[in-house]
């Protein structure tokens, strides 16, 4: 699915919908260029989590963990140099636990991430515009785009 969004409210808005309808174990996955908007959509997808924190991008801890509705590890790989240092994290103990892993520069590690997970980029189009697209591998993340279809 893509979706255009003109404005920065208007991708707040889809990243707190998804939000609200992840579960527990659930994998997001954020790709984009420097400035696409990754951080907020990370930053409205915590708010619909139900996380009272500002969200912050995790540069340079490559984690930060939140409490919400349920918990949030909201990755930033981009640093990463090794596959091992994930390994290092502990990283199979966040992407198959009981919260919601929300990954940026997933791309990085694209051959440790779960086959079940919900893959967004965002291309920057101009200052205001971004294209979002989302693809989901499972029944689960394919019924989640078709909600996030409304916004």
């Amino acid at each position: 699915m893509k979706i255009i969004s003109n404005s920065e409210q208007k991708t707040y808005a889809l990243g707190y919908k998804l939000g609200t309808l992840l579960k527990a174990s659930d994998v997001v996955c954020l790709t984009g260029d420097l400035g696409a908007g990754k951080t907020t959509i990370s930053k409205a997808i915590a708010k619909g989590l139900e996380v009272d924190e500002c969200v912050t991008s995790p540069t340079f801890t490559i984690i930060h963990e939140y409490e919400g509705r349920i918990p949030l590890y909201h990755f930033d790989v981009y640093r990463i140099g090794e596959i091992e240092e994930m390994e290092d994290l502990g990283y199979e103990e966040y992407f198959y636990g009981e919260g919601v892993c929300l990954i940026e520069w997933a791309s990085q590690i694209e051959e440790l991430i779960p086959k079940e997970h919900l893959w967004i980029h965002i291309k920057k189009v101009d200052e205001n515009t971004r294209e979002i697209e989302i693809n989901g591998t499972s029944e689960h993340f394919q019924t989640i785009i078709e909600e996030l279809k409304n916004i």
